[in-house]
């Protein structure tokens, strides 16, 4: 009796032994996949965000290597950095949005005693940036044409010009 009792003990234990295996083998394979599933999602999501990223910064003065030779100075050989360049650009055409009738190259007077305020610029190459604009009534957007002069400030021209409605 006290032998059958062992060795149903013992078939009990390679049995549970067994399945104890058995089921963390397949947990196991089954979190790798998930791992490999979920590490192929990201690895796409990636690259989708870099080719995102890759289009929007197509039109832009940081990634134009023409736009950028623009800047050089073929008798001096000064260069004048996108790094530099870029945010005293934008510097000097939100200082107009301090001018009690707003942005002058906005395109639009002051309306409703609400004066047009440029919020937002991204320069595309050597010769034009576009810029978000409102007076917390109405938004648009702007084309400016910018110029270099040979002393290093700069002339803004307004190119083109789109309100939305409310």
């Amino acid at each position: 009796m006290k032998k059958s009792l062992f060795l149903y003990l013992f078939i009990l234990a390679v049995l549970l032994n067994v399945f104890t295996y058995m089921y963390f083998t397949k947990e196991n394979t089954f979190e790798k996949e998930q791992s490999i599933k979920k590490e192929k999602k990201l690895s796409d999501s990636l690259s989708m965000l870099k080719n995102r990223l890759t289009d929007a910064d197509y039109f832009s003065l940081e990634t134009n290597q023409q736009a950028q030779d623009y800047f050089e100075n073929k008798t001096t050989g000064e260069f004048l950095l996108p790094e530099k360049l870029i945010p005293y650009l934008k510097e000097k055409l939100i200082a107009f949005n301090d001018d009690p009738n707003g942005n002058k190259y906005v395109g639009f007077d002051k309306l409703n005693d609400k004066k047009f305020i440029i919020n937002h610029i991204k320069v595309l190459n050597h010769r034009w940036i576009i810029a978000d604009f409102n007076n917390t009534e109405l938004w648009g957007e702007v084309i400016i044409k910018y110029f270099i002069n040979e002393d290093k400030s700069v002339d803004f021209e307004t190119a083109e010009t789109v309100i939305y409605n409310k």
